[in-house]
């Protein structure tokens, strides 16, 4: 087994634990989502991640399949090309904002921005789920300002 590439029962319960069930990207719980969440690589393996804790995120497949490989997406607004989202260095809250109504992310810098368009967090499935989950007092997250 390569270390670059099995994850240990370990780690995915860390991973798991640490994201407190909600995927690090869009912020969709896990017990809400009819496709089994993902340990998503933040640097891909083909790009020389490992499989350690300080590399992984809990992502929805959504989230997981938009972003497959990609580290950097470009900035709507300037065009320039900037890193997505990391969750393990980067805070949602200086990247991201809730809409008004809490349906949509909202970019506050280039990588928050990049990162909404590249992994199509607010995609029609997303903001169903979170109409569904603010009508049962679910949605935004607590531990998501």
């Amino acid at each position: 087994m390569s270390y670059r590439l099995k994850i240990s029962k370990k780690n995915r319960a860390a991973v798991h634990k640490r994201a407190k069930g909600y995927c690090e990207y869009c912020a969709c719980p896990s017990d809400h989502s009819p496709s089994p969440f993902c340990i998503d690589h933040i640097l891909p393996i083909i790009l020389g991640g490992l499989s350690v804790l300080e590399n992984l995120a809990l992502a929805c497949f959504g989230c997981n399949r938009a972003k497959y490989m990609l580290t950097q997406f470009a900035d709507p607004i300037s065009n320039v090309i900037v890193p997505i989202y990391n969750p393990r260095t980067d805070k949602w809250a200086e990247h991201f904002y809730w809409s008004d109504d809490y349906l949509q992310m909202v970019g506050l810098t280039a990588t928050g921005r990049a990162t909404i368009n590249a992994l199509q967090l607010n995609r029609a499935s997303v903001i169903n789920l979170r109409r569904a989950l603010m009508a049962n007092n679910l949605h935004p997250p607590e531990h998501i300002p």
